[in-house]
Parts: structure tokens; sequence; C-alpha cells
């Protein structure tokens, strides 16, 4: 059973899904739409994961390079990062060994949300 839920807010929330799950191979779970369309709560399910997005109000701050709001565990990191790289992901981090045992690399999403990726499982 989950605990912690990361929530993502994007002034296009419909575009935003679409690309986690083309870019980063996220799953559609759930979505419910306000009455003018928006995203109102949507769910993504990555694994046994998963994130909560929706229609955000206005731009949001883009954040720094190395400030990972979000670390997912990939099995592959390399085809991760090559499926993410096709499809247009700003990769801020390419592919490194660290001295813990993971592969990881970082992206950032349209809205500018960096997401480090890597195959350390806690």
């Amino acid at each position: 059973m989950r605990s912690i839920y990361p929530t993502f807010r994007y002034p296009d929330a419909h575009a935003a899904m679409e690309w986690l799950c083309r870019a980063f191979g996220f799953r559609v779970h759930e979505v419910h739409e306000g009455p003018d369309g928006s995203v109102a709560h949507a769910e993504l399910i990555f694994d046994d994961g998963m994130i909560m997005v929706g229609t955000g109000r206005g731009a949001q701050s883009r954040p720094a390079d190395d400030d990972y709001a979000v670390y997912v565990a990939v099995d592959d990191l390399d085809v991760h990062h090559e499926r993410a790289r096709a499809a247009g992901a700003e990769i801020v981090r390419a592919p490194f060994d660290t001295d813990y045992g993971s592969r990881d690399y970082a992206a950032r999403d349209p809205a500018g949300r960096v997401w480090s990726f890597g195959t350390y499982r806690p």
C-alpha cells in the first residue's frame, strides 16, 4: 500500500499526462475532469508507484537542474533514458554510475520540473 503521492500541477494537464506516459512510461490510472474540461484530479502509475496530476493556475517557476523533486526507480536505466530522449525530454544529466551501485539520469518535463531516474531501490 502506498503512503506518499507526489502531486504535480501543469497549465495543460492533459498534454502533460500524454507526455509523461510517452516519455517516461507512466500509465493513466484515473482521470476526473472539472466542468470546464480541465483535469481536476488524475492518477498516473509507474510499476507500483503513483503520482497525482491536475491542471494548475499560471506559470510554474523553473527548478534548478539538481533540485530533484522526484526519484523514480527503473529496471533498465539506459532503455528508459533512450525512451525519454526520443520523446523529446531535455536530458539535464546523462546516464552515470554512482558510488553506491545505482545508474541514474535526470530529465526535464515540459513544465520545467527535473525528474531523476535510477536503478537504486532503497
